[in-house]
């Protein structure tokens, strides 16, 4: 039995992506086999090339249709995609050819903190102003629309008034590690 073969795309500094590198090293179902970027001085080119995982660097241009990229998926033969840090919409052509197999991971409990703009420290600012008492991940399908697919897993933490936006973003980040890999391999075990 061939092993499933996921590729990821990122845009920064790659830390989530590096879990799955450690995650998936030697699983005997489930590989990393290429990683996407639209920046081409991201941190997670360098993790990449620590594992031996090959990437690929596009400009926005090229994200727009996702006409090039769905050709070079198809050419690795690419069953899922994992977003990590991925700061691009993802293009229509690539939502339709891969439902249900594109995951994404949002820094809070969706829906609430959620839409265009809601991402990075702009999240956890929000969280803090809103005087949330816990914020979380969300572990979700993309579709065509920003956090609005299919909620898989979601995980919390509390938070204390005297936290700073800053305090809760390491919180959160926290359990993107300890979960985003795990519940993506159960969902593609499901698929096998």
């Amino acid at each position: 039995m061939s092993k499933k073969r996921i590729s990821i795309f990122a845009s920064g500094s790659g830390s989530n992506a590096e879990k799955f590198f450690e995650y998936f090293q030697n699983d005997p179902e489930i590989e990393i086999t290429s990683i996407f970027t639209n920046n081409k001085s991201a941190g997670v080119i360098e993790r990449a090339n620590r594992f031996d995982i090959p990437h690929h660097v596009y400009n926005r241009t090229y994200w727009k249709t996702g006409e090039s990229i769905l050709g070079i998926l198809e050419k690795e033969q690419i069953e899922f995609i994992v977003l990590a840090g991925f700061m691009l919409l993802i293009p229509d052509s690539l939502v339709k050819a891969y439902p249900d197999r594109i995951f994404n991971i949002h820094p809070a409990l969706l829906p609430k903190f959620g839409g265009q703009g809601m991402y990075g420290m702009n999240v956890h600012k929000a969280v803090k102003a809103a005087e949330e008492s816990e914020s979380g991940i969300t572990i979700h399908f993309v579709n065509e629309n920003y956090d609005e697919g299919q909620i898989i897993a979601q995980a919390s933490c509390a938070i204390d008034s005297s936290d700073s936006a800053e305090e809760i973003a390491k919180k959160v980040l926290r359990l993107e590690h300890e979960n985003y890999p795990k519940v993506v391999a159960e969902v593609i075990r499901k698929s096998i």
